[in-house]
């Protein structure tokens, strides 16, 4: 399969918001989210910051032989941020896409195109999420990364260098 990252310009950003759909499907396995009475889920809080907020956040889309196959929103923290850098805010990648190499080659590129300190957060109950970052992240730094725990959410965050 042909992965391509691709920055999404304010255009095409429903491109995003519809994917979005799939997303908090998904997450209805996890948390306590539902559709309204047209059958469709709420607005992701804060998604069109991702475009107004320029050089700070950036959406891109995930696509596998130029067709769409996910999403990955990342955050750029303000210099003097005493954990990180960047933050994966959301990571999504189509079911039909799933083990078939599309996430880590999205993840690794991802890691590329932002050098420096990342953290990447799961959900607590999302052990499926937990292991495919456990094991993405420790075949692109060598195992060397450090994991944390939310002291109240319990949600695990890897901390890491590119």
């Amino acid at each position: 399969m042909n992965m391509k990252l691709e920055l999404v310009p304010w255009e095409r950003r429903q491109v995003i918001r519809h994917l979005m759909q799939f997303y908090l499907y998904d997450f209805t396995k996890y948390l306590n989210i539902d559709v309204d009475h047209n059958g469709v889920f709420p607005e992701y809080p804060g998604l069109d910051a991702f475009w107004a907020e320029e050089g700070r956040k950036f959406p891109f889309l995930i696509t596998s032989d130029g067709a769409p196959a996910g999403f990955a929103l990342v955050e750029r923290f303000e210099p003097g941020n005493i954990d990180n850098d960047y933050y994966l805010t959301e990571f999504f990648v189509m079911q039909k896409y799933r083990r078939s190499g599309v996430g880590t080659q999205a993840a690794h590129a991802l890691f590329e195109r932002f050098p420096g300190r990342w953290k990447v957060t799961q959900v607590r109950n999302n052990v499926v999420a937990q292991a495919f970052w456990r094991k993405v992240i420790g075949a692109y730094t060598g195992g060397r990364f450090r994991e944390k725990f939310h002291p109240e959410l319990g949600n695990p965050s890897q901390f890491f260098v590119t």
